[in-house]
């Protein structure tokens, strides 16, 4: 089988979005071509590379551009996250180079393309993501229980999330967990300071991933406020759960949940993600009562709808029907 390359900045011992992709994309096209993971290229390896994709313009470029001045006529994909899109090819001249030399541009949310320039937008392509479905499981009838999944660090925006928590620190029935490790400690230390002010909030630190997945299935809601993604992989996963999203307002979580959804706030504003959860509280505690589901506020159950309609974006079959297309498409060179 031919050989193809995918660079990637992080591996297995970072556990973030990039791995995940990595490996999920390796394992979804081991029986059509042979791919091999690495974070730097050239390795050893690379005469018998007959094609490459590259996670990350910015932070991969040094691959790409080996890989375009080795092989010119053979096939490149880069893959835009949400720091290429919404800053870096902005900001940064080797992001930049990274688009022009790829024969393929790809974005993980429908969104992702309208921040490129017009004379690029021909050669990208929407690739969403995908995770297994589960069944949603019961949720706790006394509480509301939302969770926000994410590493701390700037991108995430988990001062919204401490500021939300406080404002809602006397509504005892919703209740908070935040999972993710403290990439910046400064941020670690003001989550631990919002856990020793209100008593609804937990911060729990960084999680084993089936842990954090069976954390969704059993809450209410999840909360992501970040102020810049690509294709949230925990939106995805919330959605293939049965589990509704408050999502800032930003394009990549947009590109993920469309552009009707009832579940944003605008990014940064602690107040207006504390009304949602009243107002998802609300429509919990009268879950039962037809009433007012028919003719009442009763916006959990419209969340839930409009993910239930989202979810068949995020199915394996669809992302590895796309990745074959691509990967075909880069075997057969320039």
């Amino acid at each position: 089988m031919p050989q193809l390359v995918i660079v990637t900045p992080a591996l297995r011992d970072a556990n973030n979005g990039n791995w995940q992709t990595a490996r999920r994309w390796q394992h979804l096209l081991q029986d059509r071509c042979y791919v091999r993971l690495v974070k730097q290229w050239p390795t050893s390896l690379a005469c018998s590379d007959s094609a490459m994709i590259a996670l990350h313009a910015r932070r991969s470029a040094e691959s790409i551009a080996a890989w375009a001045r080795a092989y010119p006529e053979r096939g490149l994909a880069v893959v835009l996250t949400g720091t290429d899109l919404y800053r870096d090819i902005g900001e940064d001249a080797s992001a930049r180079q990274s688009l022009q030399l790829a024969s393929e541009l790809v974005v993980l949310q429908e969104a992702g393309p309208d921040a490129l320039p017009l004379e690029l937008r021909a050669k990208c392509r929407v690739i969403y993501q995908s995770t297994t479905a589960r069944k949603a499981l019961g949720k706790p009838a006394r509480v509301l229980r939302a969770v926000m999944v994410g590493h701390l660090r700037d991108e995430k925006s988990p001062e919204t999330l401490f500021a939300a928590a406080r404002l809602l620190a006397g509504d005892a029935r919703i209740r908070i967990d935040h999972i993710g490790a403290a990439l910046d400690p400064a941020l670690g230390a003001a989550a631990q300071a919002t856990m020793a002010a209100v008593p609804n909030y937990r911060w729990l630190g960084g999680l084993p991933h089936e842990e954090v997945r069976r954390r969704i299935q059993r809450a209410h809601l999840l909360v992501h406020c970040s102020r810049m993604e690509g294709g949230a992989h925990v939106i995805m996963e919330a959605v293939a759960s049965g589990t509704p999203v408050l999502a800032s307002r930003i394009a990549g979580n947009v590109g993920m949940l469309g552009a009707d959804y009832g579940g944003y706030f605008p990014h940064g504003d602690a107040a207006a993600l504390a009304a949602l959860l009243r107002r998802c509280d609300e429509s919990a505690r009268h879950e039962a009562e037809s009433r007012r589901r028919q003719h009442g506020d009763d916006l959990l159950a419209t969340l839930m709808r409009q993910c239930a309609g989202r979810a068949p974006l995020f199915t394996p079959d669809a992302e590895r029907a796309a990745l074959r297309r691509l990967a075909g498409e880069l075997l057969k060179g320039r």
